[in-house]
């Protein structure tokens, strides 16, 4: 019994011996074809121990890549979108800014990285960034659905305090009500009008049945603020 679970044990551990060996092996490949300027057969070997050792990959990204290479955005892409995979968001993102510092428009790079940030419980950052895309590319359909629905939401919050706040009053005055019409119009005009433009280049690209009800629900609340 002593000898099974021995042998038990060393099955075990074997598969993650090999993958160590196999990443260093990759990164020795990785390190030759970077020095013979072979910069595609890096990233693709890059890639691949990305998948075998990401933590290795990481390491290696760090201390053996030249930042001001041409290879090292291509690099830093493939770090986050592995982390990405794994769910690891903060790495994720730490690996989407190192690619935008060199390529500060690059749209998919933007977008993974708003992603990233939406992730991360940084909202106000993620729409900072979905607006730059949308000056990049105004139909960019994942951050017009991000923005609208975030305006919308961003509404009704508002929409329902400011509602509740005026039940509160006993017997509003006339100068209370029209603070009271005054936000909800504010609130219309800002967070229900950008919501209302961006989910409008959404159905023009596909008929989504949440963007249309979202829609005809401004649309009521547009009838009943004339």
């Amino acid at each position: 019994m002593k000898t099974l679970a021995l042998f038990f044990t060393l099955f075990l551990m074997t598969p993650a011996v090999l993958w160590a060996q196999s990443a260093n092996e990759l990164l020795q490949k990785v390190s030759e074809a970077l020095s013979m300027g072979k910069d595609d057969y890096a990233v693709s070997l890059f890639r691949q121990t990305a998948d075998v050792g990401i933590e290795r990959a990481e390491m290696f990204y760090w201390t053996r890549v030249d930042k001001s290479s041409e290879v090292a955005p291509r690099l830093a892409q493939t770090l986050a979108a592995r982390y990405k995979e794994s769910r690891n968001y903060d790495k994720a993102y730490l690996f989407s800014k190192e690619f935008l510092q060199r390529y500060p428009e690059d749209v998919p790079a933007l977008v993974a990285c708003a992603e990233a940030e939406m992730m991360r419980g940084e909202e106000k950052d993620a729409v900072k960034t979905y607006e730059k895309v949308l000056l990049l590319d105004a139909d960019n359909l994942q951050a017009n659905i991000f923005l609208g629905n975030y305006y919308y939401l961003q509404a009704e919050k508002e929409k329902k305090k400011i509602e509740e706040d005026y039940k509160k009053i006993a017997s509003p005055t006339r100068m209370q009500y029209a603070r009271y019409r005054n936000g909800l119009t504010d609130i219309f005009t800002n967070n229900y009008t950008k919501a209302k433009t961006y989910l409008q280049r959404v159905l023009r690209q596909f008929p989504s049945t949440e963007a249309g009800k979202t829609l005809e629900k401004i649309k009521t609340l547009e009838a009943g603020m004339k």
